[in-house]
């Protein structure tokens, strides 16, 4: 079904009509506390989550519209900003325009944090906890790399039976990639260094990879080893936080599914295991979703309109949303002493505040995240905060063009409400 709630009480009655267990609190203030995150603090429950905007400097330095897209996030009151996905290497990028830091662009994402914290600091008094996402994008990229082989995944990259695996060699090579992004990241002034694992992404992919032999693959021990290499050189190098966004399942086969039963729905065993080993590194924060929105976006992000990625949601939305706010719940409790960050509150549009109030108030995460919800309406926390309450046009509609666009490797941003900057890019697509 397309949205078409008015009112939190028609909401709630199709909640109870699905047998939905989404907690709702009608009072928000609850998400105007503040919360100790790793050493630092986030000023309130809400963030952003990473969206790439495609627009970075060739060189990999922030360009003119992602230092505009940051500046509106920074004015928007969120307590914590999760900065896009920046490539470790040059063979990792997802497009040409994708962010990259080097000793030589360090000076332009220095000058971005201080440009966030200024504009947080005069809009709202703010001091937003800002965190750096370090990725390579595997199959995805420009130069596909991928850890394993199978039929589905292969046909989504469009890659031949034959297309060579990353051998072991490279991917211990891309421990010191990481470890140098997040040293440089730490001098950037960012407060935390998110190692990426999910959507499907190289280091995501590796969970999966029990069909892939050597170092990498097969046992669980093996398949965790990249995060456990990364995150031991970030300790010993970057005084920095750490923290990860991940799935907690990724609705494939068994056979090459992060999390998943042979029937390719949640089967938690490992990913809670993983949260624990993590914990016990040192990574304090972590950011949950699930699947990819290359193999299902409908579970990744529920939406209205399929759009060019040619299905309609096969399930009631309020399901998928149901899924993600209960994959986060799980996750925290297992980590109840650290801070999760919860996914799937953009398709409740200008209702999510109450949602978000709920889930907070019952400790199924910590920090409630926008991701889509943001492009569109990057002062939402304001809002909620000071009106308590989201505007109705204002909100993402879900209509899955940010994703189109950035799909198509074009400029991402919000069509719809950010009509000036990105319809005309939506134009060109054909």
């Amino acid at each position: 079904m397309s949205f078409s709630y008015r009112s939190l009480t028609e909401l709630r009655e199709d909640m109870r009509a699905l047998g939905t267990d989404v907690p709702v609190e009608e009072d928000v203030s609850i998400l105007g506390r503040s919360l100790a995150v790793n050493r630092g603090e986030v000023q309130n429950r809400l963030g952003t989550h990473p969206m790439e905007g495609c627009d970075g400097e060739l060189d990999g330095a922030p360009g003119t519209l992602t230092w505009r897209r940051y500046r509106r996030f920074a004015a928007g009151g969120a307590g914590l900003i999760w900065f896009e996905a920046v490539a470790v290497r040059r063979q990792g990028l997802s497009n040409q325009r994708q962010l990259r830091i080097t000793r030589d662009n360090l000076d332009a994402f220095r000058a971005l944090v201080d440009e966030i914290r200024d504009t947080a600091q005069n809009t709202w008094g703010g001091n937003p906890y800002l965190v750096f996402q370090l990725t390579h994008s595997g199959r995805f990229g420009l130069e596909k790399t991928i850890a394993v082989h199978h039929p589905l995944l292969d046909a989504k990259a469009n890659l031949p039976a034959d297309y060579p695996v990353i051998d072991d060699k490279e991917l211990a090579s891309l421990v010191e990639d990481y470890r140098e992004a997040a040293v440089l990241a730490a001098e950037a002034g960012f407060d935390a260094v998110d190692i990426k694992g999910c959507h499907r992404y190289l280091l995501s992919e590796l969970l999966g990879a029990r069909e892939r032999e050597g170092l990498y693959g097969g046992s669980y021990a093996n398949r965790t080893r990249m995060f456990r290499d990364i995150f031991d050189a970030v300790k010993a190098s970057a005084d920095v936080d750490l923290a990860v966004r991940f799935n907690s399942y990724d609705a494939l086969p068994s056979a090459i599914g992060w999390g998943c039963g042979s029937d390719g729905e949640p089967d938690l065993a490992e990913p809670r295991r993983f949260v624990r080993e993590l914990e016990s590194l040192g990574v304090g924060l972590f950011n949950v979703t699930a699947s990819s929105p290359y193999t299902g976006p409908h579970i990744s992000r529920p939406y209205d309109k399929p759009g060019r990625f040619g299905y309609a949601p096969p399930e009631h939305q309020l399901l998928g949303v149901e899924r993600l706010l209960h994959l986060a719940k799980a996750i925290k409790e297992e980590v109840p002493n650290s801070v999760v960050m919860g996914t799937g509150y953009s398709w409740l549009r200008h209702l999510a505040a109450p949602i978000a109030a709920g889930v907070v108030a019952q400790g199924w995460a910590d920090i409630i995240g926008f991701g889509r919800g943001a492009f569109a309406y990057p002062d939402f926390a304001r809002d909620i905060l000071e009106e308590g309450e989201m505007k109705r046009s204002k909100a993402c509609i879900t209509c899955t063009k940010c994703a189109e666009l950035k799909a198509s490797r074009a400029l991402s941003g919000c069509v719809v409400r950010d009509s000036e900057v990105y319809v005309e890019p939506y134009r060109q697509l054909g």
